[in-house]
């Protein structure tokens, strides 16, 4: 499963013989992995040199304008942009920070760290104020590319961050900020990129945070390359010629920015980007049809939004995937009936992504199931004593290590590293169901991880952002099922004693969105007169579910 596209670069390719079983896919596949790697150049900087002005990313406004960006365009707004950073002492290593929505300057940020060598920090805007200091904090960030609609809350949180020493804004900018579309004007005669190898530090993504703060996901440039297998096969067999690519996912998510963006990139494939302030399902199936979209990443919720929405005629989808939860058999054939193609899912975390998948046409597809191991990892249900468990009994999922598309450490958490990686296995912490035919099917989750509308969201910031009120004294939050986001935040709070109910709900939320995220707004807030809490005083949250 190996070979080279136009550009000469090793790729992982399709096998000659064609729509064989998932079995063959496995014993005929090798990695092809370059020693020297460097995810700019791979995904830009080739692409540019072969073929300048083929067309990399299309861009439509919310204003109805539209703009291309060329794989020459990204490569000399990237090149400027890592001269200026460079310029400013942005090195080897150092943390760059990614604060903007879908756009290609997202991409020209990100292609401009790598080239430096330094490390690409993707972060979402609509965090709230301590959600982004904690993390540009912990990071260490050396710079911060933003968005003008974000720049406030940086400049408010620089005084606090001692080691970030550069701002860029794709705004208007004035001293000591540094104006993006300026920067990427000015040519940069002489600029060379750092050489870096496959194994060098390449990006940060941080977790949701579920049993304590969030953890910053260290990813080398290979992390790259360990995302294909399961893309060619879940966008049925990717890439094809007229290919044309769209997420509504944000960048800032590994799902948005591995799962499609960079990919797309890699592959030649023109991909669109568009900000959706809020989803729209009917405007998505639009765009969809309006830019002839061949290949999509969607998540379960926004699908199950859509399945409500008025379907264009003249959609042009070849294969759909998704991920982040099941989808069940009448999901998978309105896709087929009504999309006109199949919708393929896949399984992974921000630690190791895209490790199992469900696919039309290379396996008997199970409603529910995780499906199987994807060519190229390792994958096992482990039971106690690292046992694995026979057919219809359940265990922990876990990965062998190492793995091309494996994490090199939680940043600056050494224990919590060695905790996740044990004895040569990657622990999930997610429990599944292992079938007779070798198929996986989700269990339980063995931590307190909500998803809800396709996000991965912890408790811990939520909880922190609530208990700051001075009227909440203990708060504890879970998801509960719900029929279209999966799960809703449900919030638990003890309040101090002579403290009012009344208006206090609609103040939480308020504070959960200023201080954490919009995205992480409990549906529901509930008073508790105390909460449970094991012998050493740790909240039991799952004796709350179903109590929301």
């Amino acid at each position: 499963m190996t070979g080279a596209n136009d550009t000469g670069r090793p790729l992982l390719r399709r096998p000659a013989y064609g729509q064989a079983d998932w079995g063959r896919l496995r014993d005929g596949f090798d990695w092809n992995i370059p020693g020297s790697l460097n995810i700019a150049h791979v995904c830009c900087d080739i692409w540019a040199a072969a073929d300048p002005d083929r067309v990399a990313v299309t861009h439509l406004g919310a204003d109805g304008g539209r703009s291309v960006w060329t794989y020459g365009d990204l490569k000399r707004a990237s090149d400027r942009l890592a001269a200026a950073l460079e310029a400013r002492g942005v090195m080897r290593g150092d943390r760059v920070a990614v604060l903007m929505a879908q756009h290609p300057a997202v991409l020209v940020a990100h292609l401009a760290a790598i080239k430096l060598g330094a490390v690409s920090v993707p972060l979402f805007t609509l965090f709230g104020s301590d959600a982004l200091r904690y993390r540009l904090a912990d990071c260490g960030a050396r710079a911060v590319i933003v968005e003008t609609a974000a720049l406030e809350r940086v400049m408010s949180l620089w005084p606090d961050l001692p080691e970030l020493e550069v701002v860029v804004t794709t705004g208007v900018a004035a001293a000591p900020v540094l104006a993006f579309d300026e920067i990427v004007s000015t040519p940069a005669p002489g600029f060379e990129p750092v050489r870096t190898d496959a194994e060098d530090a390449a990006c940060l993504i941080y977790t949701s945070g579920t049993t304590g703060d969030p953890k910053g996901v260290l990813h080398a440039h290979r992390f790259l390359y360990g995302h294909l297998p399961c893309l060619e096969l879940s966008l049925g067999w990717f890439p094809q010629p007229g290919d044309v690519g769209w997420t509504p996912a944000d960048w800032a998510w590994i799902g948005g920015l591995m799962d499609m963006a960079l990919p797309c990139l890699f592959y030649g494939v023109p991909l669109i980007s568009h900000r959706f302030a809020k989803f729209d399902p009917d405007a998505a199936l639009r765009l969809m049809a309006r830019e002839r979209v061949t290949t999509a990443f969607v998540p379960p919720t926004a699908l199950r939004l859509m399945r409500g929405a008025a379907v264009p005629s003249d959609l042009a989808l070849r294969a759909v995937a998704s991920g982040g939860e099941a989808l069940g058999g009448d999901m998978l054939d309105w896709g087929r009936s009504t999309l006109g193609c199949p919708i393929n899912e896949f399984y992974g975390q921000t630690e190791c992504n895209l490790v199992v998948a469900s696919v039309d046409r290379a396996m008997t597809r199970v409603p529910g199931a995780m499906g199987l191991p994807v060519p190229g990892h390792e994958v096992a249900v482990l039971g106690p004593g690292d046992v694995p468990v026979g057919a219809g009994e359940v265990g922990e999922v876990c990965v062998r290590a190492p793995d091309p598309v494996m994490f090199l450490e939680y940043w600056r958490k050494p224990e919590a590293t060695a905790q996740k990686v044990r004895d040569g296995w990657l622990r999930t912490g997610d429990l599944a169901l292992l079938r007779q035919d070798g198929q996986l099917v989700f269990h339980a989750r063995d931590d307190d991880v909500i998803t809800s509308a396709g996000y991965r969201i912890g408790p811990v910031e939520i909880e922190q952002a609530l208990t700051s009120h001075p009227d909440v004294v203990m708060a504890a939050v879970v998801g509960e099922p719900d029929a279209v986001r999966t799960e809703i935040v449900v919030a638990h709070v003890v309040l101090r004693d002579g403290a009012m109910w009344d208006g206090l709900p609609e103040a939480l939320q308020t504070l959960v969105r200023e201080k954490v995220s919009a995205h992480c707004v409990p549906r529901r807030v509930l008073r508790a007169e105390s909460l449970p809490v094991t012998a050493t005083g740790k909240i039991l949250r799952r004796a709350l579910r179903g109590q929301g």
